[in-house]
């Protein structure tokens, strides 16, 4: 494909790399994020109380994470139409991407409302909203690889 600066090599290639390295690191924040979160949610459905500080790790790491995730989207959609040629979300991965981003931001959403406490907060459900985020972000990850230069 003409279009395709990244497949002609050089400078566009290594830039088209930037997404998924960058997103890599951003979906490994959540994914840490997720653990120490399903710590807690272990934790408490034993009844032992919540530590301070695996609560202050998910919340920093979360905070971190849903921060970076939407950075990393919008540098999809740019490399796709700049470097590649390519519709933006014209592909598998930019739907699954953008699901996989609404959950996320779903979950992030609804941790807030724990972090302040608010009347009606369901943990539970933040929790499912998570594990499906890095569930569809595993497939996300599979969909990308293929479009690689």
């Amino acid at each position: 494909m003409e279009d395709d600066l990244a497949a002609q090599g050089g400078v566009a290639r290594a830039l088209a790399y930037l997404h998924p390295l960058f997103m890599l690191a951003s979906l490994a924040l959540a994914l840490l994020a997720l653990r120490a979160g399903l710590s807690m949610r272990s934790a408490r459905r034993r009844g032992a109380r919540r530590e301070g500080r695996v609560f202050a790790r998910h919340l920093r790491l979360a905070k971190l994470a849903v921060t970076l995730l939407p950075i990393g989207f919008a540098a999809g959609i740019a490399s796709a139409v700049l470097l590649r040629g390519w519709d933006a979300l014209g592909s598998t991965h930019g739907w699954i991407s953008s699901g996989t981003l609404s959950l996320f931001l779903a979950a992030a959403w609804l941790g807030r409302r724990l972090e302040r406490r608010a009347p009606g907060a369901a943990p539970d459900t933040h929790a499912l909203l998570a594990v499906l985020a890095a569930l569809c972000a595993a497939a996300s990850l599979f969909t990308g690889f293929v479009l690689l230069p």
